[in-house]
Order: structure tokens, then C-alpha cells, then sequence
């Protein structure tokens, strides 16, 4: 039986969604010892599912909010913007928000283990945006703002610890990161997707 909710949220995805950052690359990761979603017998027993298009959408919804630890209403309004969105395509606009807000920033930049773990770091107040203390999680970061992380917690073992492995982190185009003072700034509007979602489908899903 599996516990753990996210656990259980790779295993009905079908895939790992790694929503627990670096825990979920441990041999004790459920999905690699079940590569199946539940109730699915493997394929040795020749046991077939037919998705259907509702199916379909719903799963690639699901997987979407869960990446992003988005509640069905958030993630519902953030689908509702995107969609009235007349500058841009809706599916663009959609993977714009999500990119943007603070805790995906903050997981971006290598400061969080996870996005959870990111978000708890925003709330509690630990990081802050162009010199400002933010603890809003959702909060849409913008062109030129800088996130770096709270003076009085960079001295923090935790914090000591991450700043040791940013020199290898990597990040995406739209976000430089100065691995030295533990600095991000953005550069651009998150275009080009790098997560393997079809937010079509998601779009879709919510114009029934």
C-alpha cells in the first residue's frame, strides 16, 4: 500500500513526475518497483486498457497540477486566464504563469529540493524579490526582478549546504543564476518549454 501521495500521484500518472526532487532517484522509489498504474496488471500478464480522449486530458491535467502542487481551483484559475489571453496562445500563456510563479523560481534556481520544498522556503520567509521579503508562493516574478535568498538565513545549515551545489546547477534560458551569492535574476519570459506536458490537452480538458 502506498502512502505517500506523491508516490501515488507518479504511480496514476504512469511516470515519475519526481515530485519530490532528489528522494525520488533512491532505489526505494514505489514506481521503480511498480512501473504501472494501479490496478493495471504488466504486461506479461497481456492485460489492456483503453484510455479514452476525457481520459486522456484528465491525465495530463492531473499530472500538470501535481508537478506544479497546484490545487484543482488554483490551477482551474490559472487555466481560465490563460485561456482569455489575446497577445499570446493560451498554452504558452498557461506554461508562462506556472513558470513564473516564485516557488517554481525558487526550485529553478536549485535553492529548494523540490517545489514543495520551495514553496515552504518562500512562506516561511526566507527568500526575497529585489531585496524584499515575499511570502506568496503564487507570486508572479516579472522581467529584471532579482530572487536571491534572506541574509540572516543564508547562514543556515540548510542554506550552507544547497549553496554548495549551485556552481552545477543548471537553469533554463529565461533565468541566470549567480551560483556565488546564491542570486537569480530574470532575463526573459518562460517560452521555451522544457517540461514533456501537452498543455493542448489541458486547455482542452477545461473547454468541455
Amino acid at each position: 500500500m502506498i502512502t505517500d501521495k506523491k508516490c501515488g500521484s507518479c504511480r496514476r500518472a504512469g511516470e515519475k513526475l519526481f515530485l519530490k526532487g532528489e528522494k525520488c532517484f533512491t532505489p526505494k522509489c514505489v514506481f521503480v518497483k511498480k512501473p504501472y498504474t494501479p490496478g493495471k496488471i504488466d504486461s506479461e500478464r497481456k492485460h489492456r486498457s483503453v484510455m479514452t480522449e476525457y481520459g486522456t486530458q484528465l491525465k495530463e491535467k492531473q499530472k500538470v497540477r501535481n508537478v506544479y502542487g497546484l490545487s484543482e481551483r488554483q490551477f482551474g484559475n490559472y487555466v481560465k486566464a490563460a485561456s482569455l489571453s489575446k497577445d499570446t496562445k493560451p498554452t504558452d500563456k498557461l506554461y508562462e504563469m506556472l513558470e513564473r510563479r516564485l516557488d517554481n523560481v525558487v526550485f529553478r534556481m536549485g535553492l529548494g529540493r523540490s517545489r514543495t520544498h520551495a514553496r515552504q522556503l518562500v512562506a516561511h520567509g526566507h527568500v526575497l524579490v529585489n531585496g524584499r521579503r515575499s511570502t506568496s508562493p503564487s507570486h508572479q516574478v516579472r522581467i529584471g526582478d532579482v530572487i536571491s535568498v534572506r541574509a540572516g538565513s543564508k547562514e543556515r545549515p540548510l542554506f550552507v549546504e544547497t549553496f554548495k551545489k549551485l556552481a552545477d546547477k543548471s537553469t533554463p534560458s529565461w533565468l541566470t543564476l549567480k551560483s556565488d551569492v546564491a542570486e537569480g535574476e530574470i532575463k526573459a519570459l518562460p517560452r521555451e518549454k522544457i517540461m514533456p506536458f501537452n498543455f493542448t490537452s489541458v486547455i482542452e480538458f477545461y473547454s468541455r
